[in-house]
């Protein structure tokens, strides 16, 4: 099983696009996926019109065990979506309390890595969604991460978002001694602005090898896709958003081949 996870401490960067399209990508490669969902806004379980406010177990659930998980839990979590072989952890709200609940509790850290342990032979590829602040639930997805993906949007704040999150990385490889590779995917690029060109010019002057070769268009087949809980892939193969992605995921599997 790969993990990867999907994290940016600044929100509307593109982390569920970014999860939605490299799992349907995966999927037609013939891999069975499942996409978590740990960002108490609920944005990944809404796509498939599932609803946080009244999904009956939710990754909520892994968390009300004293950093223990039962076996069986992870299974009854899961539901489906529009697509066969992708599966999905839906969120719910109750997450934003989770804070405060599990405050002062030992071993919270590594509640989703033994989840995903109970599911180890029943899919290849995981993809986590995290939320945009530090705390419980972006621990937990470092912490079963193999590889992180960090999507930044090409304009000026989410630059500086940006070196939050790089300097939280380095707080939590340093706290946890695990080294986590890390790619940079530039998202919602508008060649026809200035701002969207030098902020793409600025990441790559400042991250270098470390940021993915080309970057995310703005796309309105994203949007479709998710008006109609679709995989963009699925909607539309060919799109160039899609096409985009194709490419990273392409980058991101030699580089897991090769480590």
């Amino acid at each position: 099983m790969h993990v990867w996870a999907v994290a940016n401490q600044k929100g509307g960067v593109g982390k569920t696009t970014s999860t939605v399209c490299l799992a349907g990508l995966l999927r037609d490669q013939g891999y069975r996926v499942l996409m978590v969902d740990l960002d108490p806004h609920g944005s990944l379980t809404s796509y498939f019109k599932y609803d946080p406010d009244e999904v009956e177990m939710s990754t909520y659930d892994l968390f009300m065990h004293d950093g223990k998980v039962p076996d069986d839990l992870p299974k009854k979590i899961i539901k489906p979506t529009t697509t066969e072989g992708v599966d999905l952890f839906p969120a719910s709200t109750a997450l934003a309390t989770l804070e405060r609940k599990v405050a002062g509790q030992g071993g919270m850290g590594l509640v989703i890595s033994k989840s995903l342990a109970t599911l180890w032979d029943e899919y290849q590829y995981v993809i986590i969604d995290t939320p945009p602040i530090l705390g419980v639930l972006m621990i937990n997805a470092l912490a079963a991460a193999q590889r992180l993906l960090i999507p930044v949007q090409t304009e000026f704040l989410a630059v500086k978002g940006l070196e939050r999150m790089i300097h939280t990385l380095g707080m939590v490889m340093q706290s946890t001694k695990k080294q986590l590779p890390f790619t940079i995917v530039p998202t919602l690029f508008d060649r026809r602005t200035h701002a969207s060109i030098h902020a793409l010019k600025k990441i790559r002057e400042l991250y270098g090898e470390q940021v993915f070769k080309e970057s995310i268009p703005v796309d309105t087949k994203f949007r479709d896709a998710s008006e109609q809980a679709k995989l963009p892939s699925v909607l539309d193969p060919e799109g160039r958003g899609v096409r985009v992605y194709r490419h990273l995921l392409s980058e991101l599997l030699k580089q897991a081949s090769a480590a």
